[in-house]
């Protein structure tokens, strides 16, 4: 496969995977679906974006960018690991995520209208299900060559690259934690 960063400088950045149990008992991922516009326009994520100076580190810049996007105020979160680093394929970003459990019910969710086009609970075990997970070849804008890439569906969209790689992660956090 032929990188598309040879001489690109990632940019650094940081997420936080929100995760809290329902009333229910079953675990939920909190994702954000992005505006059509910008750089990664209608894809699924997790809140968060590039660090600003202000942000003593990427912890901080997860959690600011948790509160702008969706209204989560960092004393509502407990964070419970830093998970590896993920660069992405082909805008230029090295991002930090960090799984964090709501402490307590998940509060109502303030989304930021200008970014974020809608706010997904989506249960873990939902992406753990065969028919949720798929693969197919795409050719996007400025890649040399149509590539096989894998996805969660989640509702009608299709959940993938860094964000994909992220939930891998967190899968297998999962099962080795109680949480």
């Amino acid at each position: 496969m032929t990188s598309l960063r040879t001489n690109l400088r990632l940019v650094d950045s940081a997420v936080l995977a929100p995760l809290y149990r329902d009333p229910q008992g079953f675990l939920r991922l909190v994702f954000i679906r992005r505006s059509p516009h910008g750089l990664h326009g209608g894809q699924i994520a997790f809140p968060g974006g590039r660090r600003e100076p202000e942000d003593a580190d990427l912890l901080a810049t997860a959690l600011r960018e948790a509160e702008e996007e969706v209204g989560l105020k960092p004393t509502q979160v407990e964070i419970l690991t830093e998970l590896p680093t993920v660069d992405t394929v082909a805008t230029g970003f090295r991002v930090k995520p960090y799984l964090g459990r709501l402490n307590g019910a998940p509060p109502t969710w303030r989304r930021q209208e200008t970014e974020i086009e809608e706010i997904l609970e989506v249960r873990v075990d939902d992406l753990t299900r065969p028919e949720a997970h798929s693969v197919e070849m795409w050719q996007l804008p400025g890649w040399p060559e149509p590539r096989e890439i894998p996805f969660y569906w989640i509702g009608p969209h299709k959940l993938w690259g860094a964000t994909y790689r992220m939930v891998g992660s967190i899968r297998e956090y999962l099962a080795d934690h109680a949480v």
